[in-house]
């Protein structure tokens, strides 16, 4: 991923009130969170513990008529929510 997720991080953090960066951000953690193997399961670990969970809830919040931002969100809830171990439950 090469630090995408960081990246993607510290963009929702540095920039929550503008939704252009804040739908960036939501689709990265949904492409770098994707997969089931055990890559994929780091990666989605990795985000939960960076707070992408939070960050990607709160892009949704802070911008409720942004259908990019929405559509980007649930991907990335998605994908770094589901899996087979204890951060997919």
């Amino acid at each position: 991923d090469a630090g995408g997720i960081e990246l993607a991080v510290t963009a929702l953090q540095a920039h929550p009130q503008v939704a252009g960066v804040q739908q960036d951000g939501c689709l990265a953690m949904a492409n770098v969170c994707v997969g089931s193997d055990a890559t994929g399961l780091a990666h989605k670990q990795r985000a939960a513990d960076a707070g992408g969970i939070e960050l990607v809830v709160a892009a949704m919040l802070a911008h409720p008529q942004v259908a990019g931002v929405q559509e980007c969100g649930c991907m990335a809830m998605a994908n770094v929510c589901s899996g087979t171990d204890a951060a997919g439950r």
